[in-house]
């Protein structure tokens, strides 16, 4: 699949899409608190996305079972909801989440924590949605698309995280999936160059330990091999002539 340059239309669903998607998290973050279970969220989620006349991008994609993934502590993505596992005090919680709205996807993801945190993980949280931010301004037409890489690579390296290598960004639109990837970590090639109208997810997975990861006997859910924190920061974006417009952000 080649890289797709976007119609105006083909934007506007998108821009569309985004909003939702952006208020489907800002929902969700008020709705976690100790006690529920990580289906509970699932649930939720699931609810205000159809509420929006969408359809969860998530919900049966290659046999995934749920609407949004949530990843709690050590999982970085693709935790699988269940009604066993109840958040608490403390936990740091990852959601993924699509909408797809006529046709179009958007994809987003936040870390958020439980109540009281450790100033550690609070720091890993920030580093992680920071290092998005910093890869972006490198989203210009004109630039090459591993300039993103390599921003978020030099911004998170210095706090000694481990940044996911088994992972990555990746294009979007009418699929949920579409070329390019996106890389967190640095590269030696440019790769290529950036052009108006390209639509990206850019999503860091940031480790407090090694970069190693691990998949569960579920096949989905991904964890840190060493057991320490991980967190996840992304959002849909679109290239234009001049700065990166946000899609899954409310503005």
């Amino acid at each position: 699949m080649a890289v797709t340059i976007k119609s105006a239309r083909e934007i506007e669903l998108m821009k569309e899409a985004g909003k939702i998607l952006a208020k489907t998290h800002d929902e969700l973050e008020k709705f976690i608190r100790p006690g529920i279970s990580t289906l509970d969220i699932d649930r939720k989620g699931e609810e205000i996305i159809r509420s929006f006349g969408c359809i969860p991008s998530f919900l049966n994609y290659n046999g995934y079972p749920a609407s949004i993934c949530v990843s709690v502590n050590d999982e970085v993505v693709h935790g699988i909801p269940s009604r066993h596992h109840i958040i608490k005090e403390g936990d740091i919680v990852s959601l993924d989440a699509g909408v797809i709205y006529k046709g179009y996807h958007s994809d987003a993801a936040r870390t958020w924590g439980v109540g009281e945190i450790s100033p550690e993980a609070a720091k890993l949280i920030e580093v992680t949605k920071q290092s998005f931010f910093e890869g972006i301004k490198y989203a210009k037409a004109g630039n090459h698309l591993y300039d993103i890489s390599n921003a978020i690579d030099a911004y998170v390296r210095p706090f000694g995280y481990g940044i996911v290598q088994d992972l990555v960004g990746h294009g979007i639109g009418s699929h949920l999936h579409e070329d390019p990837e996106i890389p967190n970590f640095r590269q030696k090639r440019r790769g290529i160059k950036l052009q108006p109208g390209m639509t990206l997810a850019v999503e860091p997975m940031i480790n407090m330990g090694r970069c190693d990861v691990a998949w569960l006997d579920d096949d989905w859910t991904v964890v840190t091999e060493d057991g320490s924190l991980s967190a996840h920061y992304e959002n849909t974006i679109l290239i234009t002539e001049d700065e990166p417009v946000i899609l899954s952000l409310i503005q």
